[in-house]
């Protein structure tokens, strides 16, 4: 069991890393979210459960913590 859950928990980590990119609310939130439902539909097909659950979940939870990040804590560039 645990070791099903060890890759889910490592890309949702890193998507929450990542949910900082850009220099503008507008441009984190974007980033953070498709970071999340990406990261979010992996975790959810790899749990048993369903993907396109999963990548709402993560989507809605990447662009609120790209929305609320600071640039200066987390500054990884220009978003395209």
């Amino acid at each position: 069991m645990i070791k099903k859950l060890i890759a889910p928990v490592l890309l949702a980590g890193l998507a929450l890393s990542l949910a900082g990119c850009g220099y503008t609310p507008g441009s984190r939130a974007l980033s953070g979210g498709a970071i999340g439902a990406g990261a979010g539909a992996i975790i959810g097909a790899a749990t048993g459960g369903s993907a396109a659950t999963g990548a709402l979940i993560g989507g809605a939870a990447g662009a609120i913590g790209g929305a609320v990040t600071n640039p200066n804590t987390v500054n990884l560039g220009h978003a395209p």
